[in-house]
């Protein structure tokens, strides 16, 4: 009989982190008990990166402790996109990785049986430096992206860099007109695409879009 004897400790520690650490910690356990089970590796898509390899952050993603989750809250502190990103291993729904030398690790919590891992981490941890392509961008979608908000008029690129990618269990292609986003758990937001791909609206709670919508700073005379 499987020894369960770590199930209450392990979901002690759990509850005293972050959620997305939360997340992982009990989908590792239910695995090792076997109540769930872990499928095999896909194998990679072609010029997919595999381990070791090194990146750069596709674009802004926050962290909860060591963790990087899928859900990407923009309420976490930043990684800012184009930091460059070592992938050192990957391990069940994990990747192993450095950022500046501190290892942390990016976890599917959300999409790991949707994404096959190694097509998630490829698509956060891009080839190349996304910084001069962004050094094109209109200056407000430039401050926007630095502030890890949205503005208006963004298109569906330019609003992946600030704000990261959707959840594909709940946004199924990035063609769809609106995209949910969450600024914390339980605290989501919509961003609505016009027919021409730029962002039209920003909706959900008022206290929420007040802080991921991107206000330009008045000058000192008030113009």
């Amino acid at each position: 009989m499987q020894d369960r004897s770590f199930f209450v400790p392990a979901l002690a520690l759990g509850l005293l982190l972050g959620p997305a650490v939360q997340a992982g910690i009990m989908r590792d356990v239910l695995e090792d008990l076997h109540i769930v089970k872990t499928p095999p590796p896909a194998a990679p898509a072609p010029g997919e990166q595999t381990p070791p390899f090194q990146g750069f952050a596709c674009c802004n993603l926050h962290y909860d402790g060591r963790a990087i989750s899928d859900t990407n809250y923009a309420g976490l502190p930043m990684i800012p996109a184009g930091t460059p990103i070592e992938v050192v291993s990957y391990d069940k729904h994990k990747a192993n990785i450095k950022v500046d030398g501190k290892p942390l690790q990016l976890s599917q919590d959300k999409s790991a049986e949707i994404v096959a891992l190694g097509t998630w981490v490829n698509q956060v941890v891009r080839k190349d430096d996304p910084r001069p392509h962004i050094r094109t961008y209109p200056a407000a979608v430039q401050e926007a992206i630095r502030e890890g908000k949205v503005t208006l008029g963004m298109t569906r690129e330019q609003a992946i860099v600030a704000v990261g990618y959707p959840l594909p269990n709940e946004t199924i292609t990035l063609d769809a007109p609106v995209w949910r986003i969450y600024h914390a758990r339980r605290e989501p937001f919509d961003l609505n695409f016009k027919a021409d791909g730029a962002l039209g609206s920003v909706s959900g709670d008022d206290s929420i879009t007040s802080v991921v919508v991107y206000q330009p700073q008045k000058s000192a005379s008030g113009r």
